[in-house]
């Protein structure tokens, strides 16, 4: 990479990963927190936990749209603004509606397929892929470290400290900005059409992300019950669970990231898939003591870090150059409305007092998944 490369890619990367940062710190604790507001219900409790993914899904399309047409830095400005505020309506909230207000509003600063637009335009084509392996791998690292500090700080100070730790990044990443070198303006189309962005291999990537989201999400409604009524884990020890299992999980996804050479292999994907549902489905029937329950939690992470990785690789090698924030916004609005509906799953299903109930419900996502990646791969084949 040139020297102006190298910089604009670091400081995509940690604004992507300081944002991020706050979303996924609360994905361990928000759910138990939930239950203690006033007006609480399951399935409000679920939409506390994904409420941010309605408004980030209808937004990444628009705003990765407009970013094709005004620049992707005054969108990007906005969108973390309007994040740090959501943040900050959230933790002064003592109502389960409150929260729900205040996710909504922390989705609608939807600028994760603008900061991946504006990771391409400042890029040659020779080092894309380097450069988007880096901008995927910050936001794995950021889940992983966000997983394990999220609960000690909770623990600490109590959940609303993570929504003002929230707010504080993303003003924070508005100063970064002004690190980046000029970046190339994107070359506009003559027209608003997306319809690019909508072919049929595009959406099949779509429809993986929207899935991949579903399920963590439902998962991570449904795993802090498990781990304080069947464990008798205290909330303060929760980051050794997630920490331990990312940890030892990067023996396995580490390598399948290396040898996928950022392209998203359809046979890679579906074993990460395969693993997501073996994951589920032991945490639905042997989930009753650490020890099968954190060797679960390894299958699953290994298998979440690749494809959060793959899966974005493979809509950058068939994505349009003219249509590129648009077919990410189309990418992104999977990605968060998946987070939407699995956090509705999981409020939903969790409503008995029965965390495998979600799990069970996830396995059946991720068998549904299995069939369509099947079914990919022998279209691919007789072409």
């Amino acid at each position: 990479m040139h020297a102006g490369e190298r910089r604009t890619t670091l400081v995509v990367a940690v604004v992507a990963m300081i944002r991020m940062f706050g979303l996924f710190a609360l994905l361990p604790v928000l759910s138990p927190y939930a239950r203690t507001l006033d007006g609480q219900t399951p399935l409000l409790i679920g939409l506390a936990v994904g409420a941010y993914g309605l408004t980030a899904a209808f937004l990444q399309i628009p705003l990765g749209a407009l970013s094709d047409r005004i620049g992707r830095l005054p969108v990007i400005i906005g969108g973390l603004a309007i994040f740090s505020a959501g943040s900050a309506v959230a933790g002064l909230a003592d109502t389960i509606w409150g929260v729900v207000l205040g996710r909504l509003l922390q989705g609608a600063g939807a600028i994760t397929a603008t900061l991946s637009a504006l990771l391409t335009d400042a890029t040659r084509a020779t080092v894309r892929t380097r450069a988007m392996a880096v901008f995927g791998g910050g936001i794995g690292i950021s889940f992983m470290v966000a997983l394990g500090a999220g609960p000690i700080i909770a623990a600490q100070f109590g959940v609303q400290a993570l929504f003002w730790v929230a707010a504080v990044l993303a003003a924070a990443a508005i100063v970064l900005l002004w690190l980046l070198p000029e970046v190339p303006q994107p070359r506009v189309n003559p027209d608003w059409s997306i319809a690019p962005a909508f072919r049929a291999d595009l959406l099949r990537v779509d429809l993986y992300v929207f899935l991949l989201h579903a399920i963590m999400t439902a998962t991570f409604v449904a795993l802090p019950f498990l781990l304080s009524q069947r464990l008798a884990l205290p909330l303060d020890q929760y980051w050794k669970m997630y920490a331990g299992a990312l940890a030892v999980s990067l023996a396995i996804g580490g390598p399948m990231i290396m040898k996928d050479r950022h392209q998203g292999r359809n046979d890679l994907l579906g074993l990460a898939v395969g693993m997501i549902f073996v994951a589920q489905l032991a945490l639905t029937f042997f989930g009753f003591s650490w020890i099968p329950v954190f060797l679960a939690l390894v299958v699953y992470f290994g298998g979440f870090i690749f494809l959060e990785a793959g899966l974005p690789a493979r809509l950058s090698v068939l994505a349009d150059d003219d249509a590129r924030g648009a077919s990410l916004g189309v990418f992104s609005s999977a990605h968060f409305l998946g987070a939407f509906v699995g956090g509705l799953i999981g409020g939903r299903f969790l409503g008995a007092g029965r965390p495998t109930d979600v799990f069970f419900v996830c396995a059946l996502l991720a068998a549904i998944w299995l069939a369509l990646q099947g079914f990919g791969q022998l279209r691919g084949r007789s072409k």
